[in-house]
């Protein structure tokens, strides 16, 4: 049976395709987009895939992993590595994509797995610093290795692919992100994935194999963060270890948490408002301002949280939000002086046993006297 359609799962589809079509048009009819803008979409993009894919760890499993970057990481070196081979012999054109794509997702997974099967058996703080640890070290393992492999302390050189059509790929990455997401997420498999969440005992106690499900959004969470870690490299012309620190781990886990625990549209959109502000704040403030970035950056991060999160700003959000402005323009306005008919009419409303046989069945005497010597017997 076909479920109703409700247009609310789908707006963020609808949102992301508009502007990736109102771009692309631009760029590919010889439009005027400068190498910030492109650079600018490039990131959000890589932002939006990281928080919707950690927010699937943090917001619906309800478990603290601060490793994301690790996994990010991989996919970057493993892409670009497998991209500076197959340059020569197949060029940097779209098959090379598609083969570092599936080679730096596919070991970001693996590693997934591997670190998720004895970091998932702990919980909350201890989880977050094993997590933690990890990407520590995959930073420090790519960072001293030789020259010849990865680069070392000086970094990947990797083929930078075509400014003009990397970011609409991307935006089909994070379409594509989107529907393996949500699909799981409102599938059988997700609601056991929240049921964790919300009680793990429960849970476990109900028959639901919670080392299963968890190592399963562990695992697909990592994929995801080596597709974003695939088009970092393939937007730079040089992977640095040290751009995956500890601290880039903890910004993408401020998307999710200024987005909503569990609220994918808001993961979308606290990513995006980051990275522009991130971005901004580095080209304005230049010169002897750029000590200012982190101050103003943080100063914003925190008036976010408290406007997000105060309750005495409960009645404003409630008046002033999108929602609400939607359905004001939106919704059809009626006239209190114009009385309409009742739409709950007999003739329309579905019954087993119609209305007029139940008001033409009639009892006589002869039935009320058979039904009482029945009862007397």
């Amino acid at each position: 049976m076909i479920g109703k359609f409700k247009i609310k799962h789908y707006i963020n589809y609808i949102v992301i395709s508009i502007v990736a079509v109102v771009f692309s048009v631009i760029s590919l009819s010889g439009g005027q987009l400068d190498n910030s803008t492109l650079f600018l979409l490039e990131k959000m993009t890589i932002s939006i895939i990281l928080a919707v894919s950690l927010s699937l760890v943090v917001g619906f499993l309800g478990e603290l992993s601060l490793g994301h970057a690790g996994f990010m990481c991989i996919g970057a070196y493993i892409s670009g590595k497998v991209a500076s081979l197959l340059q020569e012999s197949l060029g940097n054109g779209i098959l090379t994509f598609i083969i570092s794509l599936a080679a730096g997702a596919g070991v970001a997974a693996l590693c997934g797995i591997i670190i998720g099967i004895p970091a998932l058996r702990l919980r909350g703080d201890y989880l977050a610093i094993v997590t933690l640890a990890f990407g520590e070290i995959v930073r420090s393992i790519f960072q001293n290795t030789s020259a010849e492999s990865f680069g070392g302390a000086i970094g990947l050189s990797t083929p930078r692919f075509d400014k003009k059509y990397l970011f609409i790929i991307a935006f089909v990455l994070v379409l594509a992100t989107l529907a393996v997401l949500q699909n799981l997420i409102r599938s059988k498999h997700g609601r056991a994935i929240t049921s964790i969440r919300d009680n793990e005992i429960a849970a476990h106690a109900t028959g639901i194999n919670v080392t299963k499900y968890k190592l399963l959004a562990f695992t697909v969470s990592a994929m995801f963060a080596g597709v974003a870690g695939v088009l970092y490299s393939f937007s730079n012309y040089t992977v640095q270890s040290s751009k995956f620190g500890y601290g880039y781990s903890i910004e993408i886990l401020v998307m999710v948490v200024l987005g909503g625990m569990g609220n994918i549209n808001g993961s979308i959109v606290a990513a995006a408002l980051i990275t522009f502000l991130n971005t901004r704040l580095a080209t304005i403030l230049t010169g002897d301002l750029a000590v200012l970035q982190n101050l103003l950056y943080a100063l914003i991060l925190i008036f976010i949280v408290i406007y997000n999160n105060s309750p005495k700003l409960k009645g404003f959000r409630d008046k002033y939000n999108l929602a609400a402005l939607f359905k004001k323009i939106f919704k059809p306005k009626t006239d209190p002086s114009v009385v309409t008919d009742d739409a709950a009419k007999w003739d329309v409303v579905p019954t087993k046993i119609k209305m007029d046989e139940i008001l033409s069945v009639d009892i006589t005497n002869t039935d009320r006297n058979q039904s009482d010597e029945g009862g007397k017997k």
